[in-house]
């Protein structure tokens, strides 16, 4: 059989059992002794089997490769060895050097022609779909295939630093995903047309009787035909592209791919989303390709993609609330990126559920809310529990992405974070100390994350006179060194005080001052440091040790520094340091500081209604009296905006008592969280359904009984639905008016008490719960108080009191 009928025969397979009957009917061409071990080794099931955890992340691995396969053909075609010192140093510095013309990708029409050279094309049944991968990239010689594509470890683009690979290794992730038997077509030609076509066939080997006694672990391997690459002349071949035949590049087949839930339906839509989420911020764009005989009815079948960022901050994003970007430079870490992005709680006409689902579905199908990258390829993430455990915004949970980008982060630093399968964090101390630091960045009570949870718990108004009456009914009835209230007490400060009047001091009243509203600018004509004059010269005192948070005014947009189109910059520089030491004499030496990064940690954040914040540390070297003369710098249009300013570092502030808010409180608050009531219609006085769903972020219907709304590990309100079915049923034996409002009382202090107790108990013996769906998954406590609620306990301790239960164990 000729090499190119063969090929064709191979490619035109539509899954992995074609595949296999082509092979069982050609066992000459497919005899054993035309395999070869990948790498050169029959010891590479550990390196292969030990790569990508997922087969979304594997696949990754595949495009990256692309990427880089196709930014080397532009180096090449440059002129330029990949190497040498002339080559660009940075992935962004090679589109932008490849592809002067990029940011015309920012229009549709222009993205998905150059979306073309890079193609993820579908085929096969629909709950078997084998894909196939096509770049116009370098390419390779078939005498070349066991260098490039066949090796392992052998570190082929260590040296080349503006792409991602570097062992070429991560590319064989994605074997173990194809099918049972890892069947892969790999085929490919150089890209100046100067030699063959080539193909190989990989495959896991299967034992032999008497391999299956002797080895413990099976490897991977190649086809080769009389001890080489088989391959054939081409000037064209028709393959099925979307819109363009092959010529150069490289096209690999992965037989029956073994997709995940949640991507395996269109992959132009629903594959398309899930690649966006782990290549945040691609080099190039990419076009997935679905089949009009997988899909006749589907009209969209061809879709480019850019990266989830492009999604996200695109102006017609109708899920994104609001997003801010930190940038942080710490002396450990390095420079590294910070941008928050926080969902709407409703979309066009759903529900606060509906909504929450179709934004998880869109946005989370690889459930990564914080997701770290390197040259916006994501190689690690931490899942939802970040948010609600260590930020403890329970609100902002389903609602909250966050990018951390690490490209430049300290070298030392970042290859410690990563595995080298580029798929998940390490367990280690470089990680533990990130996690740390965004906790206490991002979850800040001064932070704007706080203030947008702030807000959405606050939407639920309490009405808490009727509130009050009870707990201190309940709190009265019960002695202070019961065990109740000590359990209590452990998670809220329970405080009964006398019920003595208490003169209140005559407040002065302040007049409100209205502010004029921010009109911002798409480009700034200004830049004001906040600061005192000190002899004429804008001084900040900045106690040693402890961070200070310096503000500039200007008149720009908030999203200026992340906007897809026309960013801009906010740079901070070191003008002059003087020492301490020099002071006396008039200050005319300066240090020998040069960086601003040699003095001090810095965090700077997006514009947010007129304001950019600066946050400085100083690093241990600096000294009380030390003076430091800085520069900070806004890009405009067409201009820079200089603020000139100085530091002077003091001595440390002593922490101020704070008193609390418990500390705070009228004497009438016991301490416990108030219930709050709702109904499904509006009534004087209560609020609706729809009114408390944003500050619960879920959805009350009858079925409702309670739901908690918690901040942080305590319960801030409990929301108790008056127009459950539970409720009805109960009263529906009642008549006259007395008894309907004693039934209503015995409803809400059931549901309210129980809610507290369970809760105060759980959390106190630290039980976690988990619940068996298609995988363990822990559950948080307050969804599981919803759902017990909602089930028969409600109706159990409405209708069965303790004297029914004595009667009935009686009888």
């Amino acid at each position: 059989m000729k090499p190119k009928e063969l090929f064709f025969l191979l490619f035109n397979c539509h899954t992995e059992s074609d595949l296999e009957k082509i092979i069982s009917l050609n066992s000459g061409i497919f005899k054993q002794a035309n395999w070869f071990p990948l790498g050169g080794n029959e010891n590479n099931y550990g390196v292969i089997e030990n790569q990508q955890a997922s087969p979304i992340a594997a696949l990754i691995e595949k495009v990256t490769n692309s990427i880089d396969a196709t930014l080397m053909r532009k180096c090449y075609e440059a002129k330029i060895e990949p190497s040498a010192e002339d080559a660009p140093k940075t992935m962004e510095q090679a589109r932008t050097k490849f592809y002067p013309k990029y940011k015309d990708w920012d229009l549709t029409s222009h993205r998905k022609t150059q979306a073309k050279e890079i193609q993820i094309l579908a085929d096969g049944p629909k709950l078997n779909t084998s894909l196939t991968i096509y770049d116009n990239g370098e390419g390779q010689h078939p005498q070349n295939f066991e260098n490039s594509f066949l090796s392992l470890l052998r570190g082929n683009k260590n040296e080349i630093q503006f792409v991602q690979g570097k062992y070429n290794m991560g590319g064989s992730g994605a074997i173990i995903f194809c099918g049972k038997r890892g069947y892969q077509l790999i085929a490919s030609r150089r890209y100046d047309k100067t030699g063959e076509f080539g193909f190989t066939l990989t495959r896991k080997h299967p034992f032999s009787k008497d391999e299956q006694g002797k080895k413990k672990n099976t490897w991977y391997e190649f086809l080769k035909i009389d001890n080489k690459i088989p391959s054939f002349g081409i000037e064209k071949l028709d393959l099925g592209l979307h819109d363009s035949f092959f010529e150069t590049g490289s096209i690999i087949k992965l037989y029956s791919y073994d997709l995940p839930s949640g991507s395996r339906s269109v992959i132009s839509r629903d594959l398309n989303q899930s690649i966006n989420e782990f290549l945040f911020e691609p080099a190039l764009p990419i076009l997935t390709v679905d089949r009009s005989y997988r899909y006749p009815d589907d009209r969209n079948l061809e879709r480019d993609l850019f990266g989830l960022k492009r999604r996200l901050e695109g102006d017609d994003n109708k899920y994104i609330e609001d997003y801010f970007s930190e940038d942080y430079h710490d002396t450990e870490i390095g420079k590294f990126k910070v941008t928050c992005y926080v969902f709407n709680t409703r979309i066009d006409d759903k529900n606060v559920k509906e909504t929450k689902d179709t934004i998880q579905r869109e946005f989370f199908k690889n459930n990564m809310s914080v997701v770290f990258s390197m040259n916006g390829q994501v190689h690690g993430n931490f899942g939802s529990e970040f948010i609600s455990r260590s930020l403890k915004f329970n609100l902002l949970k389903p609602h909250l992405l966050i990018h951390v980008d690490c490209t430049n982060m300290e070298y030392d630093f970042r290859s410690d974070l990563f595995m080298a399968s580029r798929d998940r964090l390490k367990e280690g101390d470089h990680t533990t100390k990130l996690r740390k630091f965004l906790t206490s960045k991002l979850g800040s009570s001064k932070g704007r994350l706080a203030e947008i949870e702030k807000r959405r718990r606050d939407s639920i108004s309490v009405d808490s006179k009727n509130t009050q009456e009870m707990l201190k009914s309940f709190s009265k009835n019960l002695p202070m060194d019961s065990n109740l209230m000590k359990l209590l007490n452990q998670a809220f400060k329970i405080d009964i005080k006398e019920e003595k009047p208490k003169i209140k001091p005559e407040q002065q009243k302040t007049k409100k001052i209205d502010q004029e509203a921010f009109r911002p600018q798409r480009f700034p004509s200004f830049l004001k440091v906040k600061s005192q004059l000190n002899e004429g010269k804008k001084c900040i005192n900045l106690p040693k040790g402890q961070e200070k948070t310096i503000r500039f005014e200007t008149d720009v947009e908030n999203h200026y520094f992340d906007r897809v189109e026309e960013p801009g910059l906010f740079t901070i520089g070191l003008v002059s340091y003087i020492p301490k030491a020099n002071n006396g004499i008039g200050g005319t030496v300066s240090g020998v500081k040069e960086a601003v990064e040699d003095v001090f940690n810095i965090n700077t954040s997006s514009p947010h209604d007129g304001t950019i914040r600066l946050n400085l540390l100083t690093n241990n070297e600096v000294k009380v009296g030390d003076e430091i003369e800085m520069k900070a710098i806004l890009t405009g249009a067409g201009e820079e905006f200089e603020e000139l300013f100085w530091i002077k570092v003091v001595d440390p502030e002593e922490k101020k008592e704070t008193i609390k808010k418990e500390d705070q409180a009228s004497d009438n608050n016991i301490g416990l969280p108030p219930f709050v009531l709702v109904y499904k219609e509006k009534k004087e006085d209560y609020l609706t359904w729809d009114e408390v769903e944003e500050g619960l972020d879920d959805k009350v219907d009858y079925d409702i009984v309670m739901i908690p709304q918690v901040n942080g590990d305590n319960i801030d309100k409990i929301i108790i639905n008056m127009d459950s079915h539970v409720l009805k049923s109960f009263k529906s034996s009642y008549k006259n008016q007395d008894q309907l409002e004693i039934a209503d009382r015995k409803y809400i202090s059931s549901v309210y008490f129980h809610t507290l107790f369970l809760y105060t108990i759980t959390k106190n013996k630290k039980y976690a719960i988990h619940q068996t769906k298609e995988r363990d998954e822990e559950v948080d406590l307050s969804s599981y108080l919803k759902d017990l609620f909602s089930s028969f306990y409600s109706e159990f301790i409405l209708n069965f009191g303790s004297n029914d239960l004595l009667e009935m164990m009686g009888e």
